[in-house]
């Protein structure tokens, strides 16, 4: 379920959150998933936020199957349970991977465990409109645009939409077959 072609999900290492932080040293990654300004993060953080999770999140590092290289993670958090909902983002932060597909392999992986051992119903994400390559990812798994926060976000002096998107279990399962 947390293994797909290339990539698997699994634990951080105590000895990984350095590596995780100065994923935050590009400017573009840190643009790309977060609207509060560039924001470096150093090692205690990243344990803090990583090792800090509730009932209401599930994080899992994004490794490559053949050298156990961690590149990224996936998250889901603000689950309402009694709803089946929660909110997904992943982050590849190993720039010399990115375009690769391996964000595409670990958004499967969390799709399916959301949804097949979680029993979710929906998960949902926001995009900023700048982000054209994840704006594609999200559409080749699947997910509905739902909605656009108009200039959400102004980056460099030019403003941004941030749009929603989410994906119904039903709508992904008519689009896959199961074997246990």
């Amino acid at each position: 379920m947390l293994t797909n072609d290339h990539i698997t999900l699994g634990p951080v290492h105590e000895n990984e959150f350095e590596q995780m932080a100065s994923w935050y040293v590009h400017e573009s990654f840190g643009r790309r998933l977060d609207a509060r300004p560039l924001q470096f993060k150093t090692a205690d953080e990243m344990k803090k936020w990583w090792t800090g999770s509730s009932q209401q999140e599930y994080r899992f590092g994004i490794r490559l199957k053949e050298t156990n290289q961690l590149i990224g993670f996936v998250e889901m958090d603000g689950i309402l349970w009694n709803h089946g909902t929660a909110w997904v983002s992943i982050a590849i932060g190993e720039s010399s991977q990115w375009g690769k597909g391996y964000g595409k392999e670990a958004m499967e992986c969390c799709i399916r465990f959301a949804f097949m051992e979680l029993n979710l119903h929906r998960l949902q994400l926001t995009v900023f409109s700048y982000n054209e390559p994840a704006i594609r990812l999200y559409a080749a798994l699947g997910f509905t645009r739902e909605g656009v926060y108009r200039e959400f976000i102004e980056r460099n002096g030019k403003r941004y939409d941030m749009i929603l998107y989410g994906l119904l279990r039903s709508e992904w399962a008519s689009e896959k077959t199961f074997s246990l």
